[in-house]
């Protein structure tokens, strides 16, 4: 059963961080990291494990606390989850509200540990505002990958302090990940480019892509806002269709962590307007696809993607 940490006092969720430490097993991949003399490193979303995995390699165990699918604005932590964070040697999180209230327990919790937020450190004219959080920016900062890259070499220039015996190898793996990611970067300016400019529209379940569409040049449209804790309306819904057909928009898509009663809304709007619309396939938006799967790797999860909107929008 899950709980929500919403529900929960910091004091109580420290207590409950000792209750697991009363009855830690022995194999869990905290404690085997350990027994290998290894760091222990917990992040939040795949997405942030896989960028800590390519800076680390084997020099360390890396865990996220949210799998395939798992939409990071709506996690409730499990009590399992707290024996993972108990045992973490370093915690990592989005930040910028992407996880909700449990980002303000681990703020909290950085008093007693290593915690760090990932968007910490980014230059603040370099993220969007938007109008859902007044003090705060969109969260979906992975989704342009010129700007991951500057993510990922600010986690790598912490983990090098904080693992200084290793820091070496931490360095050059970043570089060389860092190379892997400006290809990428360059692919996906040159592929969405492919799509004609007045075809150039992605319509998505929430407003998950403006990074995205502000990196490379292509008009994002979602339903819901920033948070898919935004509810829909039929006005919402209504305006969308009309866009939709007024923009004669070829495709539409659904998210891999997100329901898709929003966006079968809007089809059968567009279609009781008599305009024909496909579905475009579904995008990975808060959370990497299955880990042996082409979208199990954030360099895969952008692949996927760009491959599918080019197909649908060309």
């Amino acid at each position: 059963m899950k709980l929500g940490l919403k529900r929960w006092s910091f004091s109580t969720f420290l207590l409950l961080l000792l209750l697991c430490a009363a009855c830690a097993p022995k194999d869990t991949p905290g404690a085997i990291a350990h027994q290998q003399g290894k760091m222990y490193i917990v992040t939040t979303t795949g997405i942030l494990r896989d960028a800590v995995a390519n800076v680390v390699g084997d020099r360390a165990v890396v865990s996220a606390l949210m799998g395939p699918g798992v939409d990071p604005h709506l996690y409730k932590a499990a009590l399992g989850d707290l024996q993972t964070l108990r045992e973490a040697d370093v915690i990592i999180y989005n930040g910028l509200h992407l996880e909700g209230t449990m980002g303000e327990v681990l703020e909290k919790l950085a008093r007693q540990k290593v915690v760090w937020a990932a968007a910490e450190g980014l230059p603040e004219d370099l993220l969007r505002k938007t109008p859902e959080f007044q003090d705060s920016h969109d969260p979906h900062i992975w989704f342009d990958v010129s700007l991951w890259s500057k993510v990922v070499e600010l986690l790598s220039q912490r983990l090098q302090k904080q693992d200084q015996q290793n820091a070496i190898q931490y360095q050059e793996n970043t570089i060389r990940y860092l190379a892997t990611l400006d290809s990428l970067h360059q692919w996906t300016k040159t592929e969405i480019a492919a799509i004609p400019a007045q075809q150039r529209i992605l319509i998505t379940a929430h407003d998950a892509f403006g990074y995205f569409g502000d990196a490379y040049k292509i008009q994002v449209q979602g339903l819901q806002g920033i948070s898919t804790v935004s509810e829909f309306g039929l006005q919402d819904v209504s305006s969308l269709v009309n866009f939709i057909v007024n923009r004669k928009v070829k495709a539409v898509f659904v998210e891999s962590s997100v329901s898709q009663k929003a966006i079968e809304a809007v089809l059968e709007g567009c279609r009781q307007k008599g305009h024909q619309i496909n579905l475009g396939g579904t995008l990975y938006s808060d959370a990497l696809g299955e880990e042996n799967g082409p979208a199990g790797t954030y360099v895969g999860m952008v692949q996927v993607n760009v491959g599918k909107i080019v197909k649908a929008l060309k």
